[in-house]
Formats: structure tokens, sequence, C-alpha cells
């Protein structure tokens, strides 16, 4: 899974290209979140994806928020993938954290925050692994809430730490804890590992 470099509210967003083209957005309480599906491989049924973000961000004790979610394939993901991080190659999930800085004049306290998705990684995962592209999916999504809400997987204490909180929020989701890679810790997706 890769961290975008923190870019204030500049970053590609899941899809401010496509905002035309935005299948649904959601406005509950002090949350918006807006999912562009630019896929085909993965059925994720009709609100579902929003509903899954804000209970994720409701058990990360978030209150305020703006988050984007494209769902992409490999080519668009591996294109953003290079573009921000320099590394041409597909990986599951991308996060752009957009909040204002911590102690910043004018901050309000809102979360933002953009997160790609390859759905075509997580078909592909989701073989490996045991699991269902739906579930991988999802999976990829509350990660990628995870690094927003402040959570960091570059070194191994954060990391296990990391693991266990989205093993923890999946749960709290209604969903199987992800399963594990064969061969314990290898990375799952593409270019970012896990």
């Amino acid at each position: 899974m890769t961290q975008g470099k923190q870019r204030h509210r500049s970053a590609p967003s899941a899809g401010r290209k496509a905002v035309a083209a935005v299948t649904d957005h959601v406005l509950t309480d002090n949350m918006v979140i807006e999912v562009v599906d630019r896929q085909r491989r993965v059925k994720l049924g009709s609100g579902w994806l929003e509903r899954l973000i804000r209970k994720a961000l409701r058990a990360e004790k978030v209150t305020a928020a703006e988050v984007s979610v494209l769902l992409c394939d490999d080519r668009r993901i591996a294109g953003l993938h290079d573009e921000w991080m320099g590394d041409p190659t597909p990986t599951d999930v991308i996060t752009f954290d957009l909040s204002d800085p911590a102690g910043m004049p004018g901050g309000d306290g809102v979360l933002r925050g953009d997160i790609v998705v390859s759905t075509e990684t997580a078909v592909r995962m989701a073989k490996v692994v045991g699991s269902t592209p739906r579930l991988e999916t999802a999976y990829y999504v509350v990660h990628g809430i995870l690094h927003l809400t402040g959570h960091d997987d570059l070194s191994p204490g954060p990391r296990r730490a990391m693991r266990r909180r989205e093993r923890t929020l999946m749960g709290a989701l209604g969903l199987p804890a992800p399963p594990r890679p064969a061969g314990g810790s290898k990375p799952r997706g593409g270019g970012g590992g896990r």
C-alpha cells in the first residue's frame, strides 16, 4: 500500500478530472463521501462502499470528513503511482492526505483525503490470499482510511500496529479480518507493499 506525498488540496483526487462522472455522493452528518467507479471488475452494490467508509470513519472517531474514493484498474493506478511517487508499477491503494496540517492557521479539523484503489489488483490478490475481490477492495479502502487517520506502515513497529488496527476495524465493520498471504509478511499489493 502506498501513501502519497501530502499535497495541500491538490492531489489528483478520486478523479478531480472526473467530477462530472461521480456515481454516488452522500452527505450525512459532517461527512461527504464521494465514490468514482472507473472499473468493471468488482461489483460492490449501490451505497455499500459509502456506508462502509462512513462506518469506518466513525469507528476511527472522525466526526467531520471529506473523502473521495476512485475505483480503477492497474493502468490508471500505475500512472498515479509513477506521477506521485516515481514508481511506474501498479499498487493496490494510494492515499492522499489533503487535511490541513495540525496547528495551521485556518485549520477546520475536517479530515480530507483521496483514496485510489485498483480493483484489478484486488481481483488478483483475492485469488492469492483466498479472499473475494469485494472483501479485498474493502480492505484496501480501510487501509487508506487508516493512513488518513495517521497510521503508518513504513517501518516494522508501526506496520504491526496498523495491521492490528486493520483487523479490529474490519471486525467492527462486520467483515472478516484480511487473510495473510502465503509466506506471512510479504507485500500483498503490486508496488506499495503491505
